[in-house]
């Protein structure tokens, strides 16, 4: 056992639970066997070292060269771009098949690691422990599908290698305030892009909570308060589930209570963009159209808690 410094690059296929259940089991475990042969000849073309497969994700470690500092982190992030090529060139090929396409998110971390074996006489294995590791999970939790999400320590050893989008902070269970990460736009000096995927869309997490509201009419808040029942929540709106009728874009004044971060604002306003009927009760994809920095951030620490679980480790 040792303390090392090292890369550690998690990379998860998104929407696999919905292809397991849609797509024959032969299908299901060839499209997802292809895509982990592909990522593993990837990474060890960069000197990555293949830890484990777990479900549909893996997870591969850059141990740092003592001669070469941050190089660890230079070949993660790289091979990470290659990997969103490849999965963008897989899925151009499987167009005109009757085989799904695949889309996954990556995140990637650097720090310090605990490397050792594992187990017994009767199965062990080499890997890689530590929060660390934890927090390189935890980034690959925040990824949209098609995107490389960075932290600030991996960003600090290639900022000359990489283009990236503005820093941005996620709260991560567990730790005290925010981390911040980065996107990884592209290597411009290799030429390289990570492809863009167009309909992707902010994170949603299913919740039940009760909320209240009143309509708007002519920009007049209406005195009658009503209540509804939030089933999903994202950082741009919610769906909701009224038990009275309301138009297509019709506006809102939210009462929104969080109680598991013990927040509340009455200050929040949305729109109705779409509305369906389910199980005899209506619901409406509200929009917000304006919302306070305080509320914005509350909502985002929400979301961020609840895609990793709020249960302790």
């Amino acid at each position: 056992m040792d303390q090392r410094e090292a890369t550690i690059l998690f990379a998860d296929l998104r929407g696999f639970s919905s292809i397991a259940a849609t797509y024959p089991p032969e299908v299901v475990f060839y499209v997802l066997n292809s895509a982990f042969v592909r990522l593993s000849e990837i990474a060890a073309r960069h000197g990555g070292t293949i830890d484990k497969f777990i479900g549909d994700s893996i997870m591969v470690v850059f141990y740092r060269d003592p001669a070469s500092p941050g190089e660890d982190a230079r070949r993660g992030v790289h091979c990470a771009v290659d990997m969103q090529i490849a999965m963008d060139e897989g899925n151009r090929a499987l167009r005109n098949t009757i085989r799904p396409e695949l889309f996954m998110g990556i995140g990637i971390n650097t720090g310090k690691v605990i490397a050792g074996v594992l187990g017994s006489e009767i199965y062990s294995a080499r890997t890689v422990i530590g929060e660390e590791v934890n927090i390189a999970a935890r980034i690959e939790a925040f990824c949209l599908r098609g995107q490389i999400l960075v932290s600030e320590n991996t960003f600090q050893h290639c900022s000359d290698l990489v283009e990236t989008g503005e820093p941005m902070e996620v709260y991560v269970k567990g730790r005290e305030g925010g981390l911040v990460l980065r996107e990884i736009h592209g290597i411009p000096s290799a030429d390289k892009k990570v492809p863009r995927q167009e309909r992707r869309r902010s994170p949603r997490v299913p919740v039940r909570f009760p909320f209240g509201y009143q309509v708007l009419a002519n920009d007049v808040v209406s005195q009658v308060r009503s209540h509804g029942t939030i089933l999903d929540i994202g950082y741009r709106g919610v769906l909701v589930e009224l038990e009275r009728e309301l138009g297509l874009f019709e506006e809102l004044k939210i009462d929104l209570e969080l109680p598991l971060i013990g927040y509340r604002t009455n200050d929040l306003y949305g729109r109705i963009v779409n509305v369906k009927r389910a199980e005899g009760a209506a619901r409406f994809g509200v929009e917000f159209t304006s919302i306070s920095s305080d509320a914005s951030r509350n909502i985002r620490r929400l979301v961020h808690l609840l895609i990793q679980g709020t249960g302790s480790d």
